[in-house]
């Protein structure tokens, strides 16, 4: 029998606040690269210390005899600097004890991460008092502010992204018929099994006309239309406008697809989203 121990941990950072204006000492606190994974929702727990590393209560920053507490700003940054995640930490109301002085929690959801590429994020935190004043909470005893996320899909990697048919080419196979072809799209017969699943969606913009879908099980396209294509499934369009794309979800392992149009696609069909 394998035995493989796995930790369930709170994933907790120090910060140091400035309350002295002048530290001596160099102590590091955002050293430690964060690390979140995208497809779950991840919890990251903060502690707020002076410079003598003794937890900080934040009630401490309200104004005069005001209960509010303050609110305390997560905010994190993508490899172009730009704004990609905001969130208000929650306080944590424990026994004001040294283990849960000045601790707060930011949660980082699934949706914030749903539209992220793998990459390092940076981030600060800031607190603000009742009358909003800002206060920069430091990365160390230099005043550095930044802090460094790992941002990764190894845990849950999710699906994989569309193929985007947007190009067509006609071809008259009849005098009084024209049809339009799109370029073929690989069905990933080698990941599906016998059930395979295929989704499509067409977005139109007053397109008048038929899509059919159509896939081949022979394994290369020579491009001399000497490949055998079958008709899977047929989408009729009366040329108003779409609100919303079309999907098409059908079955079977196929070596590649394709789209045929009964009207020239030119300006009405936007794009054709493919997912195996």
């Amino acid at each position: 029998m394998q035995l493989t121990p796995r930790y369930l941990v709170s994933n907790r950072t120090f910060l140091i606040a400035d309350d002295t204006g002048f530290i001596v000492e160099y102590n590091p606190v955002y050293k430690r690269q964060l690390q979140i994974y995208k497809g779950i929702q991840n919890v990251l727990e903060f502690q707020l210390l002076n410079a003598d590393q003794k937890p900080i209560d934040l009630n401490r920053y309200t104004i005069g005899t005001s209960t509010d507490k303050p609110t305390i700003v997560f905010t994190a940054f993508d490899e172009n600097k730009r704004k990609v995640i905001e969130h208000e930490g929650e306080i944590i109301v424990g026994d004001d004890s040294a283990s849960t002085r000045g601790l707060f929690q930011v949660v980082i959801t699934e949706n914030d991460m749903l539209n992220l590429k793998d990459q390092y994020l940076s981030y600060n935190v800031y607190l603000q008092d009742a009358t909003g004043l800002p206060r920069l909470t430091y990365a160390d005893s230099h005043f550095g502010m930044e802090g460094t996320i790992k941002l990764s899909s190894e845990a849950f990697p999710g699906p994989q992204a569309s193929h985007s048919v947007t190009n067509f080419l006609p071809y008259n196979s009849d005098a009084n018929v024209e049809e339009w072809y799109s370029e073929p799209v690989s069905a990933q017969p080698g990941i599906n099994g016998n059930e395979a699943l295929h989704t499509v969606a067409i977005y139109t913009d007053g397109y008048n006309g038929d899509v059919t879908v159509q896939a081949t099980l022979e394994s290369v396209i020579d491009g001399n239309n000497s490949v055998d294509w079958a008709d899977v499934d047929t989408v009729s369009f009366d040329g108003s406008s779409e609100t919303e794309p079309v999907p098409v979800n059908f079955n079977g392992v196929y070596s590649f697809l394709r789209f045929k149009t009964t009207a020239d696609p030119a300006d009405t069909i936007t794009k054709i989203l493919v997912r195996n």
